[in-house]
């Protein structure tokens, strides 16, 4: 691993991985606060017919030209998004939509037209589908930290305005915040990590980059400084994942690999996080619905012991089944393990039966007047 960690080409990589995953990683995580995944899948495939027309102006290729023309076409994509939005009736998903078609078409007629005239200058110029991290050199990589310290110094700059118009962009226009020209400049930086990542990734799974670290960070973090830090986090740990992957399975390609690990701890943290997490959830409302379950079935013994003015009346277990419609020996069971009930004997020929305890008696009447209490707060 140490000799080949001293590899030229793998360190270009990793660091470029790094760079695209920590951009990524901040700015997507407004993206996924302000519902906006489809921004980037738009600004990626609107940044294709840049790339061409960087290409054709440099005549050839030449990161800084194909970086420069896709940043343009991906800013222009996005104001033409909000244009559709603002003076029409189509709703911001349709416009997105249609920009994305719109943009990827052009690209792809114009990668076509310049593979058609033929010429040693163009080769490789596709890999900007889906990225070629081996081709990465360490003179491509100084453009690529340009832009990523650009969008960065303008979020920390910027950082209460956009704090206040992702979460009540209402509330950031009574205060006299520029919430149109903040969405603008927003959109200007999420474009910037799209162009960060065309080399490495390219522009069919640079969505994923942008959206994937925030998402994953969202289901752990409740502050948006913390999803933002985990994020670019998580999104730089997914380029050296996917970096050394790569380097260790000749064949498999760098961009992928990463998209796939961010993906991954996307949907581990979908899975697992403790607080969001479906399996946390699905727990919590087990136990819930559990603990609800034996509540109503202590009640039931509680009110037929009532009834019977005795509170030690023996109930039949077969009679609680029927009045609840399931088979409720786990609950009664849990009930005893609890201390509140008690099995007892009865007439041989009859089913189990169960009966309150002095302390079952006390958690059941508690419960009764904590409901009453409810009830008249809420009349």
């Amino acid at each position: 691993m140490a000799t080949l960690l001293t590899d030229y080409t793998l360190q270009n990589v990793l660091l470029g991985a790094v760079l695209i995953g920590v951009i990524s990683g901040v700015l997507g995580s407004f993206a996924v606060l302000r519902r906006q995944s489809l921004l980037g899948d738009t600004l990626s495939h609107a940044a294709l017919p840049g790339v061409c027309i960087g290409f054709m102006l440099a005549g050839a290729r030449d990161l800084g030209s194909i970086m420069g023309g896709a940043l343009v076409t991906a800013v222009a994509a996005a104001l033409m998004t909000v244009a559709i939005t603002r003076h029409t009736r189509l709703k911001m998903d349709a416009a997105l939509a249609a920009t994305l078609s719109l943009g990827f078409a052009l690209g792809v007629v114009l990668l076509t037209w310049i593979q058609s005239r033929g010429g040693a200058a163009q080769a490789g110029l596709d890999s900007f589908l889906f990225g070629q991290a081996a081709a990465t050199t360490r003179a491509d990589l100084y453009p690529m930290m340009a832009l990523v310290g650009i969008s960065l110094l303008g979020v920390v700059l910027l950082w209460k305005p956009l704090k206040v118009m992702t979460f009540d962009p209402t509330f950031a226009a009574v205060v006299g915040l520029p919430v149109h020209r903040l969405e603008a400049l927003l959109t200007a930086m999420i474009a910037l990590a799209v162009v960060t990542g065309l080399q490495m990734v390219g522009v069919v799974l640079m969505t994923a980059m942008v959206i994937a670290p925030g998402a994953a960070a969202r289901q752990w973090c409740g502050s948006l400084m913390g999803m933002v830090l985990l994020s670019a986090l998580l999104g730089a740990l997914a380029g050296v994942v996917g970096g050394l992957g790569s380097a260790l399975a000749p064949g498999l390609s760098t961009g992928p690999l990463i998209v796939l690990t961010a993906t991954l701890i996307a949907l581990v943290s979908l899975l697992v996080a403790p607080h969001r997490g479906l399996v946390p959830q699905w727990w919590r409302q087990r136990r819930r619905r559990r603990s609800t379950s034996t509540d109503r079935i202590l009640g039931t013994l509680y009110e037929l012991a009532r009834e019977h003015d005795d509170w030690r009346y023996r109930v039949e277990q077969g009679a609680v089944d029927a009045y609840h419609g399931m088979v409720t020996e786990p609950q009664l069971v849990t009930l005893a393990e609890r201390g509140l009930v008690t099995p007892v004997q009865h007439l041989p020929d009859e089913g189990p039966h169960w009966q309150l305890t002095e302390a079952g008696v006390d958690h059941a009447a508690a419960r009764e007047r904590r409901q009453r209490g409810g009830r008249r707060r809420r009349s």
